[in-house]
């Protein structure tokens, strides 16, 4: 799903789908005073074709469709708690973390924050993201031990 998602992020929702996802690229204090962006359609959007595959996996007792809908469903759950908890803390869960890999993610992340348009930019994955920002990370890590 990681693949799948960064093909997405790249070139659907940096691409032709831009109009939705813009206003996430915005600095803070450029939001709307909305808890909601146009980006949360998003979560819409990409659930449809997980519902399609549970029914048709159901209809036809296709193992496989099933299997796909269920990991669907499964990465938009990570996306959720990852994009939306700890990259963003749209919600107060997990405020400070200690763990060398997320802290290496939310960097990564903010990377590809840094870039506000729509060309450009970098880590259009979620999970999976280039070595040197672990390697970064790990080195603080040495520093402040």
């Amino acid at each position: 799903m990681e693949g799948v998602a960064w093909l997405a992020h790249k070139y659907l929702m940096h691409g032709f789908l831009w109009y939705l996802h813009a206003d996430h690229h915005l600095p803070t204090y450029k939001k709307s005073d909305s808890f909601f962006e146009k980006n949360d359609w998003f979560f819409v959007i990409f659930a449809f074709p997980s519902m399609v595959m549970y029914i048709l996996g159901s209809i036809f007792q296709d193992p496989i469709l099933f299997s796909i809908a269920i990991g669907i469903t499964v990465y938009g759950f990570a996306y959720f708690v990852f994009h939306e908890v700890v990259f963003h803390q749209r919600l107060n869960w997990f405020k400070k973390w200690r763990n060398t890999y997320i802290r290496a993610l939310r960097r990564a992340h903010g990377m590809h924050h840094k870039h506000l348009g729509k060309g450009d930019g970098e880590c259009f994955g979620l999970l999976i993201f280039p070595y040197k920002f672990l390697k970064l990370e790990i080195e603080k890590n040495i520093r402040n031990s």
